[in-house]
């Protein structure tokens, strides 16, 4: 074996590669096929979108998990640990096993220098298949067309939300990120879309011959006053369901679209209506309007482009208090900063700014100058840790705190 711990593996593939971001099936699916020529022999799932990805993972994996299915589930980025991306039946893989996993595809390669991503997508599927699983659950990384889970067929797909996000890599406008998304749909396979726009992903189904269901026209959801809510289609309906345990005014448009798509696979999945409503109650998932216990209500939220810091703004409004908020905020430089500083300052009363450490973050300078545009009250620190702490101890007892920008930001304050 090349290294012996998960660490030394981890720093040897992030060289590998001079690229951090290479899009493309070649590589990866010249070593799959040399590693696993005859593949997955489950039902696999894909989920791409920009916003409520994650979400809908864990959603489809605690709904499938209560109904008795032994699940793998692959999503990215990490918080603390690397062995958070590869879930096998809601357990974090082992360093011995990716160690040994890693080991694996590094004799398969042929000298092909893998991205780190394409090294984990490849350590995924290669565990998934030694755990001899019932179905397995893939989260796109960027775009879908040309992103590694897609070299996977997938049996059926889920498109969240599409907005601006990436546009490096994707396109520079909202209906060329949707047919970059769309790129994981398969001919005769069911793929739902919970967006409703842009046009693109709906002419795209139809040039592959997937099988389209759409929000509004193929199934729809209602919200009672006592905040229950009820889920139909034209062959199934479920009334009374919870409320998903996820915080968020957007989660059951994420878990209407789960319910969706496990009914088109209900002749592989069979799921009963008490797993979906036992399901919908143990979900969890961290840093998704995640509140945590402390001096005063604190929530910690991944949102870091546009669409996700409206649904932020529209999720700290629906809880009001009396007191002010202070907001706990980096990101990283490529992204949207002063459109999403826009969007919270209307609501945020004042700032606590620090650096992420790495060289994709945003300088305090350039976040101080998106937000000075809107307010004075901006507190500068050297990192996240010590702009936690001076929120937490600065804010009064009536108010609350809210940590978000990236998925760094939030890891950090979580530590």
């Amino acid at each position: 074996m090349r290294f012996k711990t998960l660490t030394e593996w981890l720093s040897w593939q992030e060289q590998l590669n001079p690229k951090e971001i290479e899009l493309g099936l070649g590589r990866i699916s010249t070593v799959w096929s040399q590693m696993h020529p005859a593949g997955l022999q489950c039902p696999v799932i894909t989920v791409a979108g920009t916003n409520g990805k994650g979400s809908s993972v864990a959603l489809l994996d605690a709904l499938l998990r209560t109904a008795g299915y032994r699940t793998g589930c692959y999503t990215s980025p990490h918080f603390f640990r690397y062995n958070e991306r590869i879930k096998i039946n809601g357990d974090e893989t082992c360093d011995q096993r990716l160690c040994e996993s890693f080991d694996r595809i590094d004799h398969s390669r042929n000298n092909l220098p893998l991205t780190y991503f394409e090294y984990s997508t490849l350590a995924a599927l290669d565990l998934f298949i030694a755990a001899e699983l019932d179905v397995v659950i893939l989260e796109v990384g960027l775009g879908g067309r040309l992103d590694a889970v897609n070299m996977i067929d997938a049996d059926a797909a889920l498109i969240t939300t599409i907005s601006m996000d990436h546009m490096d890599w994707l396109g520079d406008d909202l209906e060329q990120i949707g047919r970059e998304k769309a790129g994981i749909m398969r001919c005769g396979k069911p793929v739902v879309f919970s967006g409703g726009t842009p046009q693109s992903v709906i002419d795209m189904a139809d040039e592959v011959g997937a099988e389209l269901y759409l929000v509004d026209r193929d199934y729809q959801y209602t919200t009672e006053n006592s905040g229950c809510w009820h889920w139909w289609s034209d062959s199934k309906s479920y009334h009374k369901l919870p409320q998903p345990a996820l915080l968020g005014r957007f989660q059951k448009q994420n878990a209407a679209a789960v319910i969706m798509l496990l009914n088109t696979l209900k002749d592989q999945l069979s799921i009963s209506e008490e797993a979906i409503q036992t399901g919908l109650q143990k979900v969890s998932l961290m840093g998704r309007f995640q509140q945590i216990e402390g001096r005063v209500p604190t929530y910690l939220d991944v949102a870091h482009n546009p669409e996700a810091a409206l649904a932020l703004r529209d999720n700290l409004l629906s809880q009001p208090a009396d007191g002010p908020l202070y907001a706990v905020f980096s990101m990283l430089k490529d992204k949207e900063i002063e459109t999403v500083v826009t969007i919270m300052s209307t609501i945020i009363d004042t700032w606590f700014i620090a650096p992420l450490g790495l060289d994709r973050g945003a300088t305090v300078e350039k976040m101080n100058e998106a937000i000075s545009v809107h307010t004075d009250k901006i507190s500068c620190s050297v990192s996240i840790t010590n702009a936690f702490a001076m929120a937490q101890q600065r804010i009064p007892l009536d108010g609350r705190v809210i940590v978000f920008g990236s998925f760094f930001t939030v890891a950090e304050a979580l530590t």
